[in-house]
């Protein structure tokens, strides 16, 4: 009985020790890929400008309704244009709006619905 208890523990730790050696960056499988960086790798901060072709995407909370106890927030998603100067020289409304649902507390409590 332990001689079958000690086999089955020793063929565990031999499984889990072989599975992490294919794992591994230095078993055979993994030999053609490299996991480190011959040389450093710089990052260099970049400065984006706006430019007056693409729009910023901005919502904007249109209104805010109480209903059952909860309160409602409408918000309408805009695509603003921009000159050089940064002054917003269009606002058009997209057709995405989102809706935020938060019971009040100042309520008793919230209803349940089905």
């Amino acid at each position: 009985m332990k001689l079958t208890t000690f086999t089955s523990i020793l063929g565990l730790l031999l499984t889990i020790g072989f599975v992490a050696y294919l794992d591994s960056p230095y078993s055979f499988l993994n030999i053609n890929y490299s996991y480190t960086a011959d040389q450093p790798v710089i990052a260099e901060p970049a400065s984006i400008q706006p430019s007056e072709e693409e729009p910023e995407l901005v919502e904007k909370l249109e209104k805010t309704e109480k209903i059952d106890g909860y309160i409602v927030e409408t918000y309408q998603e805009y695509e603003v244009y921009r000159d050089q100067e940064g002054n917003i020289t269009e606002e058009i409304p997209t057709s995405k709006m989102d809706m935020l649902k938060y019971w009040d507390e100042s309520g008793t409590s919230p209803s349940v619905e089905n």
